[in-house]
């Protein structure tokens, strides 16, 4: 596996991922299933699991937490584009992990995909949302969980603004108490939301009919409380992003190249003055790259170019004379014609950027999109 990205700004509270891993590692489920609605028009041609991350498809981080921290048996439970993950992914073995697919033939919900994907006997289950960008400690949750005899436990992370999310109260033993969805301010009684990360007696999945839509915020975790089973959360300072919107999707991209995600993931490339080149990059002499950045492989940056800091290319990109891009998110084979900038924006693969075009900030582009 690659070596960890370098990240000398990260911030001291959060989780330490050096810890042991897990002595008795649970069973992985990922949540795969969506269509990714929020982060179209990305999403369109691609699924979300897959959408590149520094050049990387994003499953790939998830998948190197979870075997960073001994689980290696994972289950992606999908149900829309799954030839196109699968052909991405394969078996997980390049990935040193064992990767099976639990496909939907109708999306279950988040539960109902757990219980399609992991049989309930014996053990543990860890469920990830699969839009989460985070470097929780897997393992001092796994601790924590049995520690308090907990038969679920989640992980909540703070945030400034809890509006747009799910709260979770709990006591002052972290037992959880009740959840609020979406509350208006004058609601808000604390700051801790649902990161999208649970950890679950395999037994407690007898609770979710099979084959039925049954969805674990609104269904699966109300009956835990009312049943009064040990239910915990899990308060952690790690890293989290939630990267299913364009501009969270961008943000993840900056955060990764700040360093303020502790990954064993690197883009890939030779890395010089905080910049990844790939292979066979033709790089005109007066073109310029201020890193952190990333170039992928058989990239053309023609005279007078100008690729500034957080700026993202994929491989086959091809930038015409005295461009200049910076803070741009830029998927494979994109052409940007002459004199045109971008700024703060993402374009999708094969899209073509007209001479003098001016793109962002905030904008998408489509993959195979003309923009004159």
């Amino acid at each position: 596996m690659p070596e960890g990205l370098p990240d000398p700004r990260r911030h001291p509270g959060h989780a330490d991922q050096r810890g042991r891993a897990l002595d008795s590692a649970p069973t992985a489920v990922i949540l795969a299933g969506g269509q990714g609605t929020r982060l179209r028009p990305l999403t369109l041609a691609r699924p979300k699991p897959i959408v590149p991350l520094l050049n990387v498809p994003f499953l790939h981080y998830q998948l190197a937490l979870l075997r960073q921290h001994g689980i290696r048996d994972i289950v992606l439970a999908c149900s829309y584009r799954v030839e196109s993950i699968r052909a991405q992914l394969g078996d997980g073995r390049d990935l040193g992990v064992r990767l099976r697919y639990a496909v939907e033939a109708e999306p279950l919900g988040t539960a109902g995909g757990v219980r399609n994907a992991a049989e309930p006997t014996g053990g543990r289950v860890v469920v990830l949302n699969g839009d989460v960008l985070t470097d929780v400690d897997l393992s001092q949750m796994v601790q924590s969980h049995v520690a308090r005899g907990a038969q679920a436990s989640i992980y909540l992370t703070p945030v400034e603004d809890p509006t747009p999310y799910g709260l979770v109260e709990t006591d002052a033993d972290g037992r959880i108490l009740r959840f609020v969805e979406k509350p208006s301010r004058e609601a808000i009684t604390t700051n801790t939301i649902n990161a999208g990360i649970y950890l679950l007696n395999r037994e407690l999945l007898d609770l979710i009919p099979r084959g039925q839509v049954v969805s674990m915020e609104r269904d699966f975790f109300p009956g835990l409380l009312a049943r009064r089973i040990p239910f915990f959360g899990f308060v952690a300072r790690a890293y989290w992003l939630d990267i299913g919107s364009p501009e969270q999707y961008r943000q993840a991209q900056v955060d990764l190249l700040n360093g303020a995600v502790a990954t064993r993931l690197t883009p890939r490339g030779t890395r010089s003055d905080n910049v990844w080149v790939g292979e066979t990059v033709a790089m005109a002499s007066s073109a310029v790259v201020s890193g952190p950045a990333v170039l992928g492989s058989g990239i053309t940056l023609e005279p007078e170019v100008s690729v500034g800091p957080f700026t993202v290319l994929g491989d086959g990109v091809s930038i015409g004379r005295g461009s200049r891009l910076e803070g741009a998110i830029l998927w494979d084979h994109v052409q940007v014609g002459e004199a045109a900038v971008l700024r703060e924006c993402v374009v999708g693969s094969r899209a073509l950027i007209g001479k003098g075009a001016r793109v962002g900030p905030g904008a998408v582009v489509s993959e195979n999109e003309v923009v004159p």
